[in-house]
């Protein structure tokens, strides 16, 4: 047997035991979608990181950003935790809970002191311009730790660079219904759920026609359209949704995430238009709101106005 066989046979059972153990695995692994219930703190200070608990957020003094605190939906493997956490999960029940300590290189980055440097206080808003504010220079984060005169001394490391975190979690419940996969990850991303619901339609698409074997290969291809079901996750935009910042600079990417992750054919969004209770195109016209839908004619009348003598004034311009 030469090398290349005995290699190829390595690889083939090595195929076959990662198979078999996928097929044992216990518990929770990656893919799996789970609602998480967790806090962290900063292991020194005990500062807080994050939390999905309403009275820690209160106790806190966090609990008035706007932000609703319950358990949030993640999937394992997925990078939406700290590494250390998603491999703590894997293998875990719902109901289990634990206790993991991320080391700094892991969290939030080595604090680096090559990352604080001294600029110009003209680069700074004038109200922004004091020790702590959260400024932007030359497109990188960061905020003034000194300011002195027309210059400021700025750190670019994450406020949080060189701290370990201790991360306390509890495995709510697994989540199988994909509406609410959907959901959780649409919260995850905008910080927000919008109203959605999965349906299967019936589609019509163009789909190329399999050319004759003695048919010529550079004749053009041809289609032919069929009839096939697509499952659709429909999404109503409201107008808090379409000025998300994080879903007008990713809506294609989140889409596709939201496709391949939740396992439907396509995502529709919908946006919705309310009614004006009536006013019409007038409200928006200045005074012209009783010739939008009504009758023309009835309206010169109310206005006093006679619609003849203007066709006659008309027609004399026109000479």
């Amino acid at each position: 047997m030469t090398e290349d066989q005995e290699a190829e046979l390595d690889e083939q059972a090595d195929d076959v035991d990662e198979e078999v153990a996928e097929e044992t695995a216990d518990g929770l692994q990656d893919g799996d979608f789970v609602e998480l219930e967790y806090t962290a703190y900063t292991t020194e200070d005990e500062q807080l990181v994050d939390t999905t608990d309403p009275e820690v957020a209160e106790e806190e003094g966090v609990d008035e950003q706007g932000q609703e605190f319950k358990p949030r939906t993640i999937v394992v493997g997925e990078g939406h935790i700290f590494e250390a956490v998603e491999n703590d999960i894997v293998g875990s029940e719902p109901g289990d809970s634990g206790t993991v300590i991320v080391p700094a290189e892991d969290a939030f980055g080595e604090y680096d002191p090559d990352d604080v440097q001294t600029v110009s206080a003209e680069k700074i808003d004038e109200d922004d311009r004091y020790p702590g504010a959260n400024v932007q220079i030359d497109g990188q984060q960061g905020y003034i730790s000194t300011i002195i005169g027309g210059r400021a001394r700025v750190d670019f490391n994450h406020p949080l660079a060189g701290d370990d975190v201790e991360y306390e979690y509890t495995i709510a419940d697994v989540v199988d219904d994909r509406e609410q996969q959907a959901a959780g990850l649409f919260e995850m991303y905008l910080g927000m759920e919008p109203e959605l619901w999965i349906e299967t339609d019936e589609v019509e698409e163009e789909v190329p026609v399999e050319p004759d074997d003695d048919e010529d290969e550079d004749a053009e291809p041809e289609f032919e359209t069929e009839t096939v079901e697509k499952e659709t996750l429909y999404l109503e935009a409201t107008p808090q949704m379409t000025m998300n910042q994080q879903w007008m600079m990713g809506k294609q990417q989140i889409g596709q995430d939201i496709i391949e992750k939740v396992g439907v054919d396509r995502v529709i969004v919908q946006e919705v238009i309310d009614g004006m209770g009536g006013m019409g195109m007038g409200g928006m016209m200045g005074g012209m709101g009783g010739m939008g839908g009504g009758d023309i004619e009835e309206a010169l009348e109310d206005a006093d106005v006679d619609a003849d003598e203007i066709v006659d004034e008309l027609e004399g311009a026109e000479e």
